[in-house]
Order: C-alpha cells, then sequence, then structure tokens
C-alpha cells in the first residue's frame, strides 16, 4: 500500500556532496517522521538522520554527520531529501529511507525504501 523510493546514490571522491532523494506513495493518511539510515555489510541499520514530518519538531542526527548532512523535507510531494556534504570514506554504506505512516486502515508503522548504494573513495 506504501512505498518509499529513494535515489541519489553514487560514487564519489572524499570532500565531494551527494543528495539523496525519497519519495513515498501510495494510500497515505499522514506522515509522522521520515529518515534516513546507513547499512555496511556485518553491521545494523544506523539511524543517519530523521525529521518530523508536517509537524513542528527538531531534526536529529548522528553525531558522525552532524554539520556535514542536512536533512529536510517537501510535504506536498511526500518527500524527504538528505544532502550529504563533505564525504568521507566512513559514510561508505547502503542508505535506506525510513518513514513512519498511516494508512486509511492501518495504524502508523515503519516502512523501508529498497536502498541506494553510496560509495565515498579516498
Amino acid at each position: 500500500q506504501v512505498q518509499l523510493v529513494e535515489s541519489g546514490g553514487g560514487l564519489v571522491q572524499a570532500g565531494e556532496s551527494l543528495r539523496l532523494s525519497c519519495e513515498a506513495s501510495g494510500n497515505i493518511f499522514r506522515i509522522r517522521t521520515m529518515g534516513w539510515y546507513r547499512q555496511v555489510p556485518g553491521r545494523q541499520r544506523d539511524l543517519v538522520a530523521s525529521m518530523p514530518f508536517a509537524s513542528s519538531g527538531d531534526s536529529n542526527y548522528a553525531d558522525s554527520v552532524q554539520g556535514r548532512f542536512i536533512i529536510s523535507g517537501d510535504n506536498a510531494k511526500n518527500t524527504v531529501y538528505l544532502q550529504m556534504n563533505s564525504l568521507k570514506p566512513e559514510d561508505t554504506g547502503v542508505y535506506y529511507c525510513s518513514g513512519v505512516i498511516a494508512t486509511p486502515t492501518q495504524w502508523f508503522r515503519t516502512y523501508w525504501g529498497q536502498g541506494t548504494q553510496v560509495t565515498v573513495s579516498s
């Protein structure tokens, strides 16, 4: 019923920038939060950044990306963005979009995108 589709990953050199996008679509009633997680092989999926959607509140960032990454959203498009600046090799991983979303028949639950690979070379 709800799909999250990411785009914008790729291969860049250290110090460069990338912008990820994630659009939520389907039978959406309300979006509570959206965010981005990163996963590397053998590790759990870790929060990179999250933000409230269509309501006031602070965004939340992992310490490792604070000051370099910026999360933003477009409520009209049900889309969240992650602007990644001053990229480092340790930012490499698969980035997953997540959304806490309610439909007309389903209370809030977490949905995930398929993931997009970000590779930062040194």
